[in-house]
């Protein structure tokens, strides 16, 4: 055959295939060195616990490695491919920060996160990413969120003002996901693009471009699944034949992705397009939009030239930062709200604590919001115990050797390893929610809600198995070059929205739901016909 003729589908093809014979050869021939690294046994030779790892209610699973296993875990991943698990300390800040460029997100999943969200930091590498977050850095900073917090209040007041109109003088449920993903869309288009999303309209539907990025979110997780052969899949034979090969994804979801990304694409582009015109316009016209310019993109453009960022970079950005934003904050508030139905002692002091704040100072500015020491402990506790975010996976860029805290027997019981090399390509989990239970690090008392323990110092243990994350000493919002850039902005949201609830509003448990993992965890209501996540809570006014 003349390579130089070999067409997209025919390369697409051999690509398949070779990956079918490696997987193959690997499962049934190759010594991995990271085989003697305990796991539990493979489920499927062709797909490995990949059905567990990305199991909704995987729970068990994830819990029964956790008490079964060491801190670094082995698992089989498509056709015996290794897959890590990994929550020792040592190890984590090994890939997070001292070796952090031999790691990074896989290929496919920024390839993904490219198509979706266009060129932000979710979908670029290497010195384009460090030039890009170096860029975006200062406005994420404490300073800048001091100044765009008083312009944020207002979503906080429309919020309550909505709630307390629908439950008017008297206990009613009320389902806190709905309106929680409405304020986290205005705090992320008002304080993030300057943009409203019109999301506390009647309809309760905003505008289109909020709409679209409902429905994508959830779609990104559905198809990370499938990210060994997605890349493949995308160049197989004619349009028609890749349009029956991709009829192998869940029904529906491609042409829902297409349209979504379509209208995201549009909105983002005429959302930019309104931000420049304003800033031509200079200050007046700026002060008249929403966010007054001091959102996020409008100080992000006056303070860039046009060489260190690109209109496709902006956009992407911003797109990225919608995502990255509205459901973690979402699931933040929802569960934190959920938590305190179920502890009503907790809630009354909380309710006092914020109440008298509130009662001195109106609405509360940035640095008497971080002071208040029970708020605090509240968020810390429920973000330890409760990470919005799960799971995330990363991939080995090289053959590295990862040094480990806590030694592990190797599979044959006679070894104890203290270092793990790692094969180049190695599929890794960051096992966040597993880092932030460990009993190792947090105590026996580790898989308990008890806000208490961030009112007094921190352990020896926990200081001695310092996590790498950049929120304390926690791995909720990951590490590194990686870690989440608007973290500060995500726990001042979600403070501020506690604050004006807590105020106004009496708690109380709703019906039965259950916490489903994804890339965002969400609560659905245990039996409902509906499949959207929902979260309702009896909700009282405060006499």
């Amino acid at each position: 055959m003349n390579t130089a003729s070999i067409t997209p589908t025919e390369a697409a093809i051999i690509s398949l295939g070779a990956l079918t014979l490696w997987g193959l050869y690997r499962g049934l021939f190759a010594k991995s060195p990271l085989s003697v690294l305990p796991g539990p046994p493979s489920p499927s030779f062709i797909y490995g616990h990949l059905n567990q790892v990305f199991d909704p209610n995987g729970w068990d699973f994830f819990n029964r490695l956790q008490e079964n296993y060491e801190a670094v875990i082995r698992l089989d991943g498509l056709l015996k491919t290794d897959l890590l698990y990994v929550f020792d300390p040592l190890a984590l800040h090994h890939m997070l920060l001292k070796n952090q460029d031999a790691f990074d997100t896989p290929k496919a999943a920024v390839a993904i996160n490219h198509t979706l969200f266009g060129r932000g930091l979710f979908s670029i590498e290497g010195e384009e990413h460090r030039k890009q977050r170096k860029l975006l850095n200062p406005v994420f900073s404490v300073k800048h969120l001091r100044d765009v917090l008083p312009v944020l209040y207002p979503i906080a007041h429309q919020l309550r003002d909505g709630i307390r109109n629908e439950i008017k003088k008297e206990a009613k449920y009320i389902d806190i996901v709905d309106w929680s993903t409405r304020a986290a869309l205005e705090y992320i288009g008002q304080g993030g693009l300057g943009h409203s999303f019109s999301s506390f309209d009647e309809n309760g539907k905003g505008d289109a471009y909020g709409s679209a990025i409902k429905v994508i979110f959830p779609m990104v997780y559905k198809l990370f699944r499938f990210k060994d052969v997605l890349p493949y899949l995308t160049k197989l034979g004619t349009p028609k034949f890749r349009q029956t090969a991709l009829g192998m994804f869940p029904h529906g979801m491609v042409t829902e992705i297409r349209d979504a990304v379509n209208t995201v694409a549009e909105a983002s582009a005429q959302v930019l397009n309104n931000k420049i015109t304003a800033l031509e316009k200079g200050d007046e016209a700026m002060e008249n939009m929403a966010g007054k310019g001091k959102d996020i993109l409008s100080v992000l453009m006056k303070a860039a030239n046009k060489d260190e960022i690109t209109q496709e970079n902006l956009v992407g950005h911003m797109n990225t930062l919608i995502f990255a934003a509205t459901d973690s904050t979402t699931s933040a508030i929802s569960r934190v709200l959920s938590i305190l139905a179920e502890h009503q002692d907790i809630q009354s002091q909380l309710r006092k604590e914020v109440t008298a704040a509130r009662q001195t100072y109106g609405d509360l500015d940035y640095d008497t919001l971080q002071s208040l020491p029970l708020l605090d402990a509240i968020c810390r506790e429920t973000l330890r115990l409760y990470a919005p975010v799960p799971n995330i996976v990363r991939v080995a860029l090289k053959d590295t050797v990862l040094p480990l805290l806590w030694p592990i027997k190797s599979t044959d019981g006679r070894t104890e390893i203290k270092e793990i090399l790692v094969p180049k390509g190695t599929d890794i989990i960051i096992a966040i929610m597993s880092a932030n239970k460990s009993k190792k690090i947090w105590g026996e008392d580790a898989e308990e809600w008890k806000p208490s323990r961030w009112l007094s110092p921190t352990s020896e243990t926990t200081q001695r198995a310092h996590l790498p994350g950049v929120y304390s000493q926690m791995m909720t919002f990951n590490g590194g070059k990686r870690s989440c850039i608007g973290f500060k902005f995500s726990e001042m949201e979600l403070k501020m929205v506690l604050s004006v609830l807590l105020e106004a509003f009496i708690f109380e448990p709703g019906p039965p739901v259950k916490w489903e993992m994804g890339i965002i965890t969400v609560p659905r209501v245990t039996g409902a016909a509906s499949n959207i996540p929902q979260l309702p809570l009896k909700i009282r006014p405060v006499d």
